[in-house]
């Protein structure tokens, strides 16, 4: 699966990977998505409280409180860190983040490409900011049900279901993004770890997704679901789709608030902006993506 997958030497710069695929008229065509104006954040909040979730916390903690300083104004200033690539904080995963069999997206090899210093090839400041369409795949909406229980695969058959029940077609350039339902379910039953069991896709689905051209893929979890249907491979949709198809990945989005205004609106397709931090060097980056409908 990973051969029929996969992209090497498709683009030009390579380590923007699937991102290539957005021109300027794939931009356009987004714009034509925004109707209401309604602006819909994706982020979830800065997380500094441990739990099985969230095993390495961000950091917040203020510098400055203005009480030590003249003349006027004072000012108050804050810090903020964190080890994004977990299940806590919302990110993007850029293409240096995941290598299989030693090798990162393009046929680079891992070792040769990220050191102590960062990434060389596949950063995050390579990537640059996204704008393009954003389907939402809202499968507990498809099948009537609150949430997708940890464990859920979704596969290709579901897509496709979904693609129909909610009147959508992925196509080129798009950015697919799927609900499980994951951000309710912690709400109402409280948190565990997503590590052992969580809904994602099934490695089955990624062909079909490959076929359609996506530039992104995305989700309430990290899009793997958990367990792995393959053994010896902890995330194959991460080997799959960022380092075959050269298409990144956001983790941990809050789909609740967008789930909610598609469906008012009756349409589940939308102007996507995702605008990750420049860092030279990153494998990624904590992001608040925005959909606007």
């Amino acid at each position: 699966m990973f051969e029929a997958v996969r992209t090497w030497g498709r683009w030009d710069p390579a380590d923007r990977g699937a991102w290539n695929r957005v021109t300027e008229e794939h931009v356009r065509r987004a714009a034509g998505q925004v109707r209401s104006g309604l602006v819909v954040p994706m982020a979830l909040p800065w997380n500094t409280r441990p739990g099985p979730d969230n095993r390495k916390p961000a950091l917040h903690h203020m510098t400055d409180l203005g009480d030590v300083e003249s003349p006027e104004p004072t000012t108050h200033k804050d810090f903020l860190a964190a080890d994004y690539h977990g299940k806590g904080v919302t990110h993007l995963d850029a293409l240096s983040h995941i290598a299989y069999r030693g090798r990162l997206y393009d046929d680079r090899a891992a070792h040769e490409s990220v050191d102590a210093a960062g990434a060389r090839f596949g950063t995050v400041a390579a990537l640059g900011p996204l704008v393009t369409t954003g389907v939402l795949l809202d499968l507990p909406a498809v099948l009537g049900v609150r949430w997708l229980e940890p464990g859920r695969a979704v596969r290709a058959k579901d897509v496709l279901a979904a693609e129909k029940a909610l009147g959508v077609t992925i196509g080129e350039g798009d950015a697919v993004l799927l609900r499980s339902g994951q951000v309710r379910r912690r709400a109402e039953l409280g948190a565990w770890d997503p590590d052992t069991a969580s809904a994602g896709f099934h490695v089955d689905a990624l062909p079909l997704l490959a076929e359609r051209g996506v530039c992104l893929l995305g989700g309430d979890g990290d899009s793997d679901v958990r367990p792995s249907p393959v053994p010896g491979v902890h995330s194959p949709v991460h080997a799959l789709a960022v380092t075959a198809m050269g298409v990144p990945l956001l983790d941990n989005l809050d789909l609740e608030a967008l789930a909610a205004a598609t469906a008012e609106a009756g349409r589940h397709a939308f102007l996507l902006v995702v605008a990750p931090l420049n860092v030279p060097g990153g494998t990624g980056s904590p992001v608040n993506p925005v959909a606007v409908l």
